[in-house]
């Protein structure tokens, strides 16, 4: 069963050492649903990376995985998808995303997918 808190993890990859790969796992461990776009189409566990930005419906929260320098091209991706929350994991804080996203009444998070989930606060 899911939670309610149906996540976009932008910037995804297979590989297991990264952080978005941890994250997509600890996410479905912790019952949400999860979407993800990143640069290569792959599979973790039931999740499809999707390469192309996908118009996702219900999306409560984006977290990203993609350094502030790549992300401009994202801002109106982002922002269509109305999430309820942007979390900004660390070395991808972002204040320009961040001052747009407040403008929509979008909160901003700068903090750790996995820290939040491991401490019950995501």
């Amino acid at each position: 069963m899911f939670n309610n808190k149906k996540t976009l993890v932008l910037g995804a990859s297979s590989n297991p050492s990264r952080y978005s790969y941890l994250a997509i796992k600890q996410l479905l461990q912790n019952g949400h649903a999860v979407v993800a776009v990143g640069k290569k189409k792959s599979v973790v566990d039931s999740v499809i990376i999707q390469t192309d930005l996908q118009p996702f419906e219900a999306i409560d929260t984006v977290t990203m995985y993609i350094r502030e320098d790549l992300q401009k091209e994202y801002y109106d991706y982002i922002l269509s998808l109305k999430p309820n929350r942007i979390i900004f994991n660390p070395g991808t804080e972002n204040p320009d995303l961040a001052a747009l996203a407040s403008q929509k009444n979008i909160q901003v998070i700068n903090a750790c997918t996995l820290v939040l989930l491991r401490t019950k606060q995501y």
